[in-house]
């Protein structure tokens, strides 16, 4: 699976931003720091997509998630790409964070 195409969903990247926009009402330099973070780890998963483990709450082999900080980086292995769905805090409860940002669900586009 190396050496896929890695893209980020619309909504993946509305949530970096709010994390950014979140962060940054107390610390410009760490929100910097965690969306610098993230966008890097990212950037590693075509190289080594099955480095972040099965998202425990889905149990699906094509559905998982690395740490940043505190904040849970849900991507979905498809053919031929790496499709970040979320960023998500590691307290949110996963259902609501990613209801249909999955592909082949209703909602996804």
């Amino acid at each position: 699976m190396a050496g896929q195409s890695l893209v980020w969903s619309p909504e993946a990247l509305e949530d970096v931003e709010a994390i950014a926009a979140y962060i940054a009402r107390d610390s410009a330099f760490y929100a910097a720091a965690v969306v610098e973070r993230l966008l890097a780890t990212a950037a590693e998963l075509p190289s080594f997509p099955e480095a972040g483990r099965v998202v425990p709450e889905l149990g699906e082999y094509s559905i998982r998630e690395r740490f940043v900080y505190s904040y849970r980086l849900i991507y979905c292995l498809q053919p031929g790409e790496i499709l970040v769905v979320a960023v998500i805090h590691g307290r949110r409860l996963l259902e609501s964070a990613i209801e249909g940002r999955l592909p082949g669900t209703e909602e996804h586009s």
